[in-house]
């Protein structure tokens, strides 16, 4: 099949199938129009209806109500009364026919049309009088009636009144006449009906509506549209409203032609189309070959200014802008991959978290189109257990810079904001920000945000067997172009979050290595090696600002006894008291070392002998004064061991010119201390100015840190 039969039978398809649509989607249409306008019609004829013959009920009613109150006015029913005003009130046309019964059922008043059937509106029940009922004689009718109770003075039934209109042809018509319908009164099968309509639809209407019930919809033969209106306590004749469904004549058989003479015209138009069009499409086809083959450089030639022309104008101004993004996804590819290198060098070659955090969000914003961002890590320095943790934002980019609201330094508390309800939820979100989007007070706003939070290994910060804990969130806002960001970027930023997951456990690894390789494991004070490190600082900036510092030496009397006694787990437990005796004594701006085995070192910087001195007196006192408590023995009796401690003081410069030295000193003192009979402290033998007595304990007035 060639390309000019298919196009002509693809235009045949395009043109003839919505001609074929068209026609019978107006044929189905007219036709559900018109239905839908008759059923409005019969519904609004209906409660029209209802409201006539309420009308009409109450009117009714209150004839009888003033009836009623005339002809008991003395306290008894008074016949003639009745009568005379029964009578004025048919000649007012307030009603056309009125009775009054005595109490036990005889009419003491007739006016108007002869009754042989009355209606109540009330329960719609009827009832027949007698043949010698009704006042004016001739042919009795029915009639649509209200009736009331008649009571003398002392509350005894006296009598009734009822008040009715003739149902006949001119009640019916005034009903047609309001509710904008056909009106017919449903007889018995076989009689004939009474209505506002001609005889023959008339007889039409009353068989159809006598299987219909209340308030359904029926077609007739003649086109009609029935619906019923049945007796009940505030409508109380069954009716039946009517009405046609005013549908066009002939609209089938012009549906018909119209679609047979677009057919035709159709099938010359296809053709001409499909020969003009064969050229170009062909070659729009040869360049859509090339364009899948890679070349990008493919060109349609533009011929005329036709609905083809326009598609190769289109098609060469495609083939135009896919070059540009090709190029420009290069060179974002090429950028992402430049930031992907410089992502992957940071983590590799640093440990500076606040660098590592800054380079994640760049790369973030950058694959994603974000305008700004920021990461938020969970403070841990709060105490959690009593307050929610706070969110603070490590670093961040982009129009947050200006926000006035994050001037003081974005802090978000956990649960609260946008940023505080995503990482107590734990769940990555995006959107739109709307009017009910609540922010913390010093969160930025935006149009639009996506946000990640992400978590650390509690296993290997804290131990195994942890779960997982908040580490921080990583949000970015206002895609450009104030798009959404999609579950693509949201894909995206869950690796970046991952990553600064990874650099947050990394730098706390790193933290945590450098502090145990620092601090001494049993008693938790820094170690030797801290030591020098802390000392070569201290005495570099003594000399520097000529100051001077301190360091006293300790050293446990007699701890291979406590050890050979009670065993080394006892005598660790007492290593661990008297370091937290010493930390207790010292000041914050003082250092506590381990020096090795049972021996320690505390450096006093900016202090010279006359504040060593009452320190190391405190220390001497806290150790001495109250015995170490220890495990209880087998039986349960408490048990402690007295612990006291040799020191020696050095100061520098006056007693060496370096931090090897002065520690060497401060040993000598130490040893001296020892020799001197232990419990007691001594000042280097190289200071210049009076050593204390051997006891340690000299009374030379002395100045230091909180003595």
């Amino acid at each position: 099949m060639t390309l000019r039969a298919r196009l002509t039978a693809a235009f045949l398809a395009v043109v003839l199938g919505p001609v074929l649509l068209g026609a019978l989607f107006v044929g189905v249409i007219v036709t559900a129009v018109g239905q839908s306008r008759a059923e409005e019609r019969l519904e609004y004829g209906a409660a029209a209806l209802h409201t006539a013959v309420d009308s009409l009920c109450t009117r009714l009613s209150g004839t009888a109500e003033t009836l009623g109150l005339i002809a008991t006015e003395s306290g008894a029913l008074d016949a003639p009364r009745a009568t005379e005003y029964a009578g004025a009130l048919v000649r007012r046309g307030l009603a056309e026919a009125v009775t009054v019964t005595d109490a036990g059922g005889t009419a003491v008043a007739d006016a108007g049309a002869r009754v042989h059937t009355w209606t109540d509106c009330a329960d719609t029940t009827t009832v027949t009088t007698g043949t010698g009922a009704g006042a004016s004689g001739g042919e009795s009718v029915a009639a649509l009636s209200a009736h009331i109770s008649l009571y003398d003075s002392d509350g005894r039934a006296i009598g009734t009144v009822r008040a009715g209109v003739a149902v006949d042809a001119g009640l019916v018509d005034s009903l047609a006449a309001v509710s904008g319908c056909g009106v017919t009164v449903i007889g018995a099968d076989g009689d004939a009906p009474l209505s506002s309509l001609p005889a023959d639809e008339a007889t039409s209407v009353a068989a159809t509506a006598r299987g219909l019930s209340s308030g359904r919809f029926e077609d007739t033969d003649d086109g009609g549209l029935v619906r019923v209106v049945s007796a009940d306590g505030g409508q109380p004749l069954d009716l039946a409203l009517s009405t046609d469904k005013n549908l066009p004549t002939g609209l089938y058989p012009l549906l018909l032609l119209s679609v047979a003479v677009a057919g035709f015209a159709a099938v010359g138009v296809a053709w001409w189309l499909a020969r003009s069009t064969t050229r170009p499409v062909t070659e729009l086809a040869a360049a859509a070959d090339r364009v899948a083959a890679g070349d990008l450089e493919a060109r349609v030639p533009v011929r005329g200014s036709d609905e083809v022309a326009a598609l190769a104008t289109n098609f060469n101004r495609m083939t135009r802008e896919m070059q540009g993004y090709v190029q420009a996804l290069t060179a974002s590819r090429d950028q992402l991959r430049g930031n992907l290198g410089l992502l992957g060098d940071t983590l590799s070659s640093t440990h500076d978290l606040d660098r590592i955090l800054e380079v994640i969000l760049s790369t973030a914003m950058t694959a994603t189109g974000a305008q700004s961002g920021a990461i938020l890590l969970v403070d841990d320095e709060e105490d959690a257990t009593t307050t929610p943790a706070t969110l603070v934002a490590r670093c961040h980019a982009g129009v947050i810079a200006g926000d006035p609201r994050a001037a003081g330094g974005i802090r978000v508390r956990v649960g609260e904001g946008l940023l505080g309800r995503i990482v107590a939820g734990g769940e990555p979100q995006r959107g739109r920000v709307t009017e009910e989007t609540a922010f913390a007070p010093q969160e930025p706003h935006c149009h639009t945000y996506i946000a990640v939070p992400f978590t650390g290994a509690d296993a290997l910060v804290r131990g195994p067997g942890k779960t997982a804990r908040p580490v921080g969130v990583l949000a970015l806002y206002d895609r450009l172009g104030f798009d959404e960001f999609d579950d693509t970027d949201l894909s995206t930023l869950r690796t970046f979050a991952g990553q600064a997951a990874v650099a947050v456990e990394n730098v706390l690894l790193h933290e945590e290595a450098q502090r145990l390789s620092l601090t001494d494991p049993l008693t938790g004070l820094w170690n030797y090696r801290y030591l020098k490190v802390t000392m070569d600082k201290e005495v570099e900036r003594a000399h520097r600002f000529g100051r001077r510092t301190a360091v006293i030496a300790i050293d446990l009397d007699r701890f291979k006894d406590v050890n050979d006694t009670y065993g080394h787990p006892v005598g660790d437990q007492v290593l661990i008291e008297l370091a937290s005796r010493i930390t207790a004594q010292i000041r914050e701006v003082d250092f506590a070392f381990r020096y090795g085995g049972e021996e320690f070192v505390v450096l006093l910087p900016e202090t010279d002998r006359y504040g060593a001195i009452p320190v190391a007196r405190r220390l001497g006192e806290a150790i001495r004064r109250d015995p170490f408590p220890l495990p209880p023995s087998a039986d349960g009796t408490a048990r402690t061991v007295p612990v006291t401690i040799s020191m020696g003081i050095a100061i520098f410069p006056d007693h060496g010119e370096s931090g090897a030295d002065v520690l060497a000193s401060a040993d000598e003192a130490l040893y001296a201390a020892k020799a001197a009979g232990r419990d007691t402290y001594r000042v280097s033998k190289s200071d210049p100015e009076k050593t204390p007595d051997t006891d340690g304990r000299d009374e030379r007035p002395v100045t230091g840190p909180g003595d």
